[in-house]
């Protein structure tokens, strides 16, 4: 699989440019088995060790991260997560930490190297047409940067999945914008097996009045399937049937959709 998805490694110079970059990655890559992570950083992007001078590229590129105080695993995890940071020249990264910061992300703050990630995969027209759709539902700038802060992954998923989502939590769901900002992570969760089936079964306890206190929905989002299954839908022995129905029923409908089309 690495071969066929990586294969100029294989007219690269063994002694000269695999080895020497190898080596420099397993010393900065932590907590991996196998090499796997080497694997996987350059399965990701090869010409980190196939392009001109590779070796002291990746020393610059690291050496340039550690200025920042990115090291240790913080490091390891940039290296893994977007490898192409390795070999910019410092001119693109000390504009990509500006940008990153800019959004509101703290020079230390463990959120740095997710931002860091995400801006480099967004250009600033992406970023103001995202802002745009938040701000469509009501959500200020600063709003808008404080869910990138906390979640900035979810503005890599397309507008439509975005518009539906935050559509979904503020009209169908019924939550407050400032429990979305507070909890953007659930904007990253799977509707189709996870926030839609929960919400059914939510819905049917709060119908029939079957919640001695009222538990929040976000909350019940983020608990695990056996425990989700155990406190909504087996203690309720009487309606159990008809709410793994609903549960159940929606995920299974989903699966069917999915291998149709």
């Amino acid at each position: 699989m690495f071969i066929s998805k990586s294969s100029s490694v294989l007219g690269a110079s063994l002694k000269n440019k695999l080895v020497p970059c190898i080596e420099i990655l397993k010393k900065h890559l932590l907590n991996q088995k196998n090499n796997k992570h080497v694997v996987k950083v350059l399965t990701r992007c090869a010409w980190v060790v196939t392009k001109k001078n590779p070796e002291s590229r990746l020393l610059s590129g690291i050496a340039y991260w550690e200025s920042c105080g990115i090291v240790g695993s913080q490091l390891s995890m940039l290296l893994v997560r977007q490898p192409r940071l390795l070999c910019c020249p410092e001119s693109v990264l000390r504009d990509l930490v500006s940008r990153t910061l800019n959004m509101g992300f703290s020079a230390n703050s463990g959120m740095l190297i997710h931002g860091l990630c995400a801006v480099y995969s967004l250009s600033d027209k992406t970023i103001e047409r995202k802002y745009g759709i938040f701000r469509s539902f009501g959500f200020s700038e600063y709003q808008y940067r404080e869910i990138f802060r906390k979640a900035p992954y979810s503005l890599l998923m397309s507008d439509e999945q975005l518009k539906f989502r935050i559509n979904f939590f503020l009209n169908t769901a019924k939550l407050e914008k400032e429990t979305l900002i507070c909890n953007p992570a659930i904007l990253m969760q799977s509707m189709e097996e996870r926030v839609i089936p929960r919400f059914k079964v939510f819905e049917i306890l709060k119908s029939k009045k079957l919640f001695k206190k009222e538990p929040s929905f976000v909350r019940l989002l983020f608990l695990t399937e056996e425990v989700f299954v155990q406190r909504f839908i087996s203690s309720f022995s009487d309606k159990a049937e008809e709410l793994l129905l609903a549960y159940k029923g929606h995920t299974l409908d989903s699966s069917s959709k999915k291998e149709k089309s």
